[in-house]
């Protein structure tokens, strides 16, 4: 307590002579003014090391090396003994945020260090809201000084796959500043590039091999005739011809090419095709990405993760193949296991691999486990066995002995260290945060880097240590600092509801910038999608619940059985019952919130995308009045319709038992396809959809809104031509939000 009570009184003396003395140097001025405010608590301490009047008279470059240098590694080193708490710092600003302030907010994340450790890349993307599109530069942090740089520099263009070359002078990184998609490498001192790659087609991921030799990349190949090839003479025909199915996937129609993975010198050449005229992708579509494959540390293999089914709508089974650059030949090591394999990476000791996977074919769901590949033996085997959690990213140790990987902690998600000797793991972060912005190790094993956000704020990149825990988070970068001076912060608080059968579940509660208890609100009821994904801290862009409670209302956002954080047993509850406890779930978190007094009970609304959607229009048939408006946003509406026109039918076959005209699944169809309630309808409800959509394909928002119209029901439907399940230009993303605000004040806030 005393050595508190000194930093305190030594901050308040460093603040008299920094804003008080008359002949305060004006670059020490300077320095002390605009810091952080993350880093004014360390000041004192600092300072306690050097004669205060010396600083004084110190030289403009004096001064900058010993803040930029010394005062940063301080911080990083020895901070923490004076401060063992993580200082945390909420500007009160006078600006409620709007959907403007939000989509002008820069994106931040994907950290990688260099080789020697004393540089860190991240990515910056930058909304351009007059062009409706979003730039993406590539930055470069210099961890010793803090000095911050634009590498890439493009804001015309994207960039996007960066890697370190082995000297750490270099960088490797795609762009597509020449029309396609190519790789490209830049000196970081002179900024020099020079193209790599040049390909008809869009280089789309790769990685460098370890001996810096060769470049393992992916792109697209014929493998199909089209019908152009077929009849040549018919070139003015515009059709498309399938014999299997899917025919479209995710936001695409099938067509002729399949991603493939290639290798090539990195001085250029002719890449070799390691899977020539295969009819499969690498990596697997459509969010797979160089995360999918890696090379042995004595560049002599490559695994990658492939989906080698022609049964692909009704099949969930990757498999992670070891490709053999001497022999030419490609090995299967996880024959046998048809669920989800993914994400190989050799340890540096090159003895194993490590990889994900989910035991149960067909379902996308499942547990995600840590699987370990022994190259000795040949065997695998689950490591994280005694975690009942999801493995998300993963990065080895360096001395191979452990893995450290983020994943769910029940409505957070943290990073975890396991040991691949027995399987205990501990986590190492804590808090409300999610730390799921990537992850990377410091070569000496010491220290983490990764992004972290929470409901206020999006990522940033910061740093933790491996090796002394009460060691506080640091951060890196402040990328969107500016902004938020001026933004008006929120509360939230976690609530913990009984259910309809007496379980306990976690929800979050949002309250409107300057809450008051003695006032009357109205609420939004947040239904989740997925249906599997956990309302946890994350900052989206789409559906942001900060941005929903600045708008007047209180929030309350229900981790409903179905969301993964709280066991596998809560995520399986859902599956073949969506309408059942899941929905008393949503209504039991509204019955509960609606009941204090600072909520008024006739003005609530309810609001959710896809699965989230399903829930509002199954709502919208049984809400007994609980709801005076709805907005949903491709929403499953007709399970029917919908089983006939998704792209991938392993999914409704897992959630709803299998096909529609299967009479041992016709009962779930019934009773649970939100469509055969539309005879109770009568409450207004906002409509959304993407026309490239061919997960939940529009055509179910456009079966719910003539169902609305026909009875008369206050409505609006809003399509988006060139949008797909999600909502991703700025301006496409402000109209949307300004639509919604506008009927929600209409028919719940203002009725």
């Amino acid at each position: 307590m005393k050595r508190i009570l000194i930093i305190f009184v030594l901050l308040a003396n460093c603040f008299a002579l920094t804003f008080s003395q008359p002949k305060m140097n004006p670059i020490l001025d300077s320095i002390l003014r605009t810091m952080p405010p993350e880093k004014v608590p360390f000041v004192p301490p600092f300072l306690m090391n050097y004669d205060f009047q010396k600083v004084q008279e110190m030289t403009r470059e004096e001064l900058l090396e010993l803040f930029n240098l010394k005062f940063n590694k301080f911080i990083i080193d020895s901070g923490w003994k004076y401060f063992r708490f993580e200082p945390l710092f909420i500007y009160y600003g006078n600006t409620n945020i709007s959907p403007e302030l939000l989509l002008s907010l820069k994106r931040v994340g994907n950290p990688k260090l260099s080789p020697d450790g004393k540089h860190l890349l991240y990515l910056v993307e930058n909304p351009n809201i007059n062009d409706n599109f979003i730039e993406r530069d590539i930055f470069l942090l210099n961890l010793e000084t803090g000095e911050r740089q634009n590498l890439t520099n493009d804001p015309q263009y994207s960039e996007s796959d960066y890697q370190w070359d082995n000297s750490g002078h270099f960088v490797y990184f795609i762009s597509n500043s020449k029309g396609k998609q190519q790789i490209f490498k830049i000196d970081i001192k002179t900024k020099e590039k020079k193209q790599i790659t040049y390909f008809e087609n869009d280089v789309t991921s790769f990685k460098l091999s370890p001996d810096g030799k060769k470049i393992a990349f992916t792109m697209d190949v014929k493998v199909f005739e089209t019908a152009a090839d077929k009849y040549p003479y018919l070139n003015k025909s515009k059709v498309r011809i399938y014999s299997h199915l899917p025919v479209r996937h995710w936001d695409s129609w099938e067509d002729e090419y399949k991603s493939h993975l290639f290798i090539i010198s990195v001085e250029g050449g002719t890449p070799i095709d390691i899977m020539p005229e295969e009819p499969f992708d690498v990596p697997d579509p459509p969010f797979g990405g160089s995360e999918q494959y890696s090379w042995s540390p004595d560049s002599k293999e490559l695994a990658y993760t492939c989906k080698k089914d022609k049964n692909y709508a009704l099949s969930t089974n990757t498999d992670i193949f070891i490709y053999n650059l001497e022999t030419k030949k490609t090995m299967n090591i996880t024959q046998g296991m048809p669920g989800y394999d993914r994400n190989p990476q050799y340890s540096p000791d090159g003895k194993w691999i490590a990889f994900t996977s989910m035991k149960r074919a067909g379902f996308e769901s499942d547990r995600i486990r840590l699987m370990l590949y022994s190259c000795l033996d040949k065997k695998v085997s689950e490591l994280s066995w005694k975690l009942d959690q999801w493995v998300g990213d993963f990065v080895w140790h360096p001395n191979s002995k452990k893995i450290y990987f983020t994943a769910e902690d029940g409505a957070t998600v943290q990073i975890y260290e396991i040991d691949i000797s027995d399987g205990f793991w501990k986590i190492l972060t804590k808090g409300r945060y999610n730390c799921d912005g990537g992850l990377d190790i410091s070569p000496n094993g010491e220290k983490l880097y990764f992004g972290r956000r929470n409901m206020l704020r999006p990522f940033e990149i910061f740093s933790a240590s491996t090796i002394t825990p009460e060691v506080p988070i640091f951060q890196h970068t402040f990328e969107n600092e500016e902004l938020y001076r001026d933004i008006k912060p929120i509360r939230i608080e976690e609530f913990w509801i009984k259910s309809k059968d007496k379980k306990n579940f976690h929800t979050w509660v949002l309250f409107p910038p300057d809450f008051d208890s003695t006032k009357k609100y109205p609420m939004i009821v947040y239904c989740q999608g997925g249906p599997q994904s956990t309302i946890s801290q994350y900052f989206s862009y789409r559906w942001n619940l900060f941005l929903f409670a600045s708008q007047g209302y209180i929030v309350v956002a229900p981790n409903r059985r179905g969301v993964p954080g709280f066991g596998q047993e809560w995520v399986d509850a859902i599956s073949k019952d969506w309408s059942g406890k899941p929905i008393d779930d949503i209504l039991a978190a509204t019955d509960s919130i609606s009941k204090l007094p600072f909520v008024d009970p006739n003005r609530i609304a309810a609001v959710g995308a896809s699965a989230g959607g399903y829930a509002v229009f199954w709502l919208a048939g049984n809400h007994q009045k609980r709801f005076s408006a709805f907005v949903s946003h491709c929403g499953v509406f007709n399970l029917e319709s919908k089983y006939g026109s998704t792209d991938e039918l392993w999914f409704p076959n897992w959630e709803f038992g299998g096909p529609y005209w299967d009479t041992q699944f016709k009962s779930i169809y019934e009773k649970q396809s939100p469509h055969k309630f539309s005879q109770n309808w009568d409450t207004p409800i906002l409509i959304s959809a993407g026309e490239k959509d061919f997960r939940v394909p529009y055509t179910q928002s456009l079966e719910a809104f003539t169902v609305a119209q026909l009875k008369n029901i206050p409505s609006k439907l809003i399509i988006f031509p060139t949008m797909g399940h999600w909502i991703t230009k700025p301006q496409e993303q402000i109209l949307w939000y300004y639509e919604v605000f506008e009927f929600l004040d209409k028919h719940c806030k203002n009725k």
